[in-house]
């Protein structure tokens, strides 16, 4: 791991990562993880050997052509910034990366090594599937815990998963073993829009994580992006019959499984989203 001199002496901080690959859906997480990157001041303070941890037939590096046309070889890897949020409880440091092709225990090690020094209390891991959701409803996001004892005191899920992984379930297992709070939140992507980017799954992972952590964050033009997003998909599904159709019957289904409670926890989530964010009410 290569380190570079800190520029923040962070508070509290917590660590949010996602990985592009296997677990990012339309590329859902690594954009909710730009936006976060955007809207916060940020400090590249470690970075991955690349040459310890991907194929590169799999994960090729790119050329990139500055405007001299010098050209560059960007390499795959995983980079770590910190952040400083002085108007919010905690600190952060942002895990920004590409899932490994190989020695995923030896990268897991690493960056919870680099958690250790910075004393980090959790660890939010983001991610995306692909699923039998509508794209005219509300991205759904799920919260699951490392293990029950960690899910029941924070509050989520307790992940009942049984299958095959990517790196965010290996790095979570790796966390909790460490003595780290381990939570991961996942936005259900409409499988047949699964092209990225969806701004939309991406805003709704950055709420989910607003409501975990109970702050206000920056929303930038995700908004409009997600709007305009959904507005080419109804476009879509009304110039084809059987996408339509399709549609139409994910809706039905939706509707009628969200009833009983989009009245309740829904609209208590909305409320408190908006008082985080217009404290003067």
């Amino acid at each position: 791991m290569h380190l570079f001199e800190s520029a923040f002496a962070l508070r509290k901080p917590i660590l949010i990562g996602a990985f592009e690959g296997w677990n990012d859906a339309a590329e859902s997480a690594s954009g909710a993880i730009e936006h976060l990157l955007t809207v916060w001041s940020h400090h590249r303070v470690a970075k991955l050997d690349s040459e310890d941890y991907y194929d590169y037939q799999v994960n090729r590096p790119h050329i990139r052509v500055d405007e001299k046309v010098v050209r560059e070889i960007v390499w795959p890897n995983t980079t770590v910034y910190e952040v400083s949020t002085p108007h919010l409880p905690h600190d952060f440091l942002i895990v920004k990366g590409i899932e490994p092709s190989m020695r995923w225990r030896s990268f897991c090690d690493e960056l919870l090594d680099l958690a250790d020094d910075y004393e980090v209390s959790m660890v939010v891991t983001l991610g995306a599937l692909l699923a039998d959701s509508p794209h005219s409803r509300p991205i759904v996001v799920t919260g699951s815990g490392a293990h029950p004892d960690v899910a029941s005191r924070l509050g989520v899920e307790i992940s009942r998963y049984e299958g095959p992984t990517g790196i965010i379930g290996v790095l979570q297992d790796a966390t909790y073993k460490r003595g780290i709070d381990a939570v991961s939140l996942w936005a259900s992507v409409p499988h047949y829009v699964s092209t990225p980017p969806c701004p939309k799954a991406s805003l709704a992972l950055v709420n989910a994580l607003e409501d975990f952590l109970e702050i206000s964050i920056a929303q930038g033009d995700l908004p409009e992006r997600s709007s305009s997003w959904e507005k080419q998909v109804d476009q879509l599904a009304s110039e084809d019959l059987e996408v339509g159709e399709y549609v139409k019957q994910l809706e039905k289904s939706k509707d009628e499984s969200d009833f009983p409670t989009m009245t309740g926890d829904a609209i208590a989530r909305e409320v408190e989203r908006y008082l985080r964010r217009n404290p003067e009410f």
